[in-house]
């Protein structure tokens, strides 16, 4: 049993949530925004006020259970059959050399920038699922700092009363997060109000770190001046359509197992065009 060398440079960093993006279909630009905020794009970030580790800041329990649920089919299924339940929704591993082997992965910028990304296809499912819409990066981070089921209840508030006061409904949040949910004037943030900070925190986060689009959406608008190649006789409108309805179909859709990155053309996935990997802003 082995753990990956930690990576210092901040370009395998972004090379290993390039990695995640392309396959889970997680957005690119969400996860590097989220890894800016969160860490600062430091592997070996610590809170000091929590057990969260890493570029994405994952707590024990968190951690664990991402990795039981997912982590096998990474190449970490040594690590997954360690860990099990423990009663209470919570994860334990009996020997403590493993556990704390399995915990120090939250610092490799591989299998963190993998399992945030499983973490958010998660939310991702449960949210639209929930909202009958296509999930935005915000969508996502929200789920990432309230849980599953805060998020869900928030996005429904924001729906129907947006000017609502969010710390009334998420007290224990709100008691442990005074500066998102109230101004420095002691006035407390309406929920709209949050998810805009939120929006412009990931976004901002993003751009700092090389994005190449806006984190806060799922997936980013197709550029009207893209370049496209047209094949098979088409003519480069008709790509251009194609091309757009194609990335309106596979908005929110996981590319497959197999590897498949799910925006790059593939025989399943691209018959008529391909756009420059500039536009499709790396991914």
């Amino acid at each position: 049993m082995s753990v990956t060398p930690i990576a210092s440079s901040q370009g395998l960093v972004q090379s290993a949530i390039q990695l995640a993006s392309a396959k889970t279909g997680i957005d690119f630009n969400y996860l590097l925004g989220q890894a800016q905020v969160e860490s600062g794009l430091n592997p070996g970030a610590r809170a000091g006020t929590s057990s969260a580790r890493g570029l994405y800041q994952f707590v024990e329990q968190s951690w664990l259970s991402v990795v039981k649920k997912h982590g096998a089919e990474h190449g970490l299924g040594w690590a997954a059959d360690a860990i099990q339940p423990a009663g209470n929704g919570r994860m334990a591993v009996t020997d403590t050399g493993t556990r704390r082997a399995i915990l120090a992965l939250r610092n490799d910028p591989q299998f963190a920038s993998l399992m945030a990304a499983e973490h958010a296809a998660d939310n991702k499912a449960g949210i639209e699922a929930s909202i009958g819409r296509p999930a935005t990066g915000t969508d996502l981070y929200m789920a990432h700092f309230l849980g599953l089921g805060g998020a869900r209840k928030f996005l429904k508030a924001l729906e129907t009363n947006p000017d609502r006061a969010a710390a009334g409904m998420f007290p224990a949040a709100a008691g442990a997060n005074r500066a998102i949910f109230y101004g420095a004037n002691g006035q407390p943030r309406s929920v709209a109000e949050i998810y805009q900070r939120f929006a412009a925190k990931l976004d901002k986060g993003a751009d700092a770190a090389g994005g190449t689009g806006l984190a806060s959406s799922t997936l980013g608008p197709l550029d009207p001046n893209a370049e496209v190649i047209a094949g098979m006789g088409e003519d480069t409108g008709n790509a251009l359509a194609w091309a757009r309805s194609t990335l309106d179909q596979l908005a929110g859709a996981r590319s497959d197992r197999r590897g498949t990155a799910m925006l790059r053309p593939t025989p399943d996935t691209a018959r008529l065009a391909y756009l420059t990997l500039a536009s499709l802003g790396g991914r």
